[in-house]
């Protein structure tokens, strides 16, 4: 199975998305703050567990 996520698009979309509710007056200035932070904080998590390689536990010996 190939895994063709991008983690920085996903952070782009969602800081677009961000921005455009401040624009249009959607949210408050704290509360477009508070969403960057927010998103900056899922994003940093993100690539935490995106970071290294998948590996194929091995057999267990500890079973009958």
């Amino acid at each position: 199975m190939t895994y063709n996520f991008d983690p920085d698009r996903w952070y782009e979309n969602e800081r677009s998305a961000i921005d455009q509710r401040f624009r249009s007056g959607d949210i408050t200035a704290r509360q477009y703050e508070d969403a960057i932070e927010d998103l900056d904080a899922r994003y940093d998590e993100m690539l935490d567990r995106l970071d290294g390689t998948y590996q194929i536990p091995g057999k267990r010996t500890d079973t009958p």
